[in-house]
């Protein structure tokens, strides 16, 4: 008689890309909604909400966007910079920034390079069709430029305020 099969579930790609905590965060340099240089190494010292989304203007990733901006000023006072990250170009991120007044830094990585750095990035599927795409992935990176937390399953509408907590715990 065979053994009985049970297999183990598997992570969810996202889970299986995930930066570990404790390991130094992958240095970075792109450029923001000004058209700046922006890179890791500006924030030493400080700790850094890096969140990764997939599109500009979409619902989900308005929704994560404008509950940064709407927590940003709590966040600042716990000496915590926010930086989005996505694929779009500087001008898609310029309207995106305008057009929902969002107080931090929006980074272009149109290559990917940055994300695929982050594990970010990978296979999705979507009603049946697979295709490659930026997973909603945030770090938290201490003073040190080490990654603290990782969040590689996020909900739009409650993430801002689970990233708070993290912080605040993290105390």
């Amino acid at each position: 008689m065979p053994a009985k099969k049970t297999a183990p579930a598997a992570p969810a790609k996202s889970d299986s890309t995930t930066l570990k905590i404790g390991s130094k965060a992958p240095a970075f340099s792109l450029k923001n909604t000004d058209g700046k240089t922006v890179k890791l190494s500006d924030f030493k010292g400080k700790k850094v909400v890096l969140y990764f989304y997939p599109k500009d203007m979409t619902p989900g990733c308005t929704t994560e966007a404008c509950n940064f901006r709407d927590d940003y000023a709590q966040l600042k006072k716990r000496g915590v910079e926010v930086i989005g990250v996505s694929a779009d170009e500087v001008k898609s991120h310029e309207k995106f920034a305008a057009k929902y007044s969002l107080p931090f830094p929006l980074l272009s990585d149109p290559d990917h390079s940055m994300i695929e750095k982050y594990g970010a990035w990978g296979e999705k599927k979507m009603y049946g069709k697979k295709y490659m795409g930026i997973f909603r992935i945030t770090y938290i990176i201490d003073e040190e430029g080490k990654i603290a937390h990782a969040f590689p399953k996020v909900k739009t509408n409650t993430h801002s305020a689970e990233v708070i907590g993290v912080i605040d715990a993290m105390k």
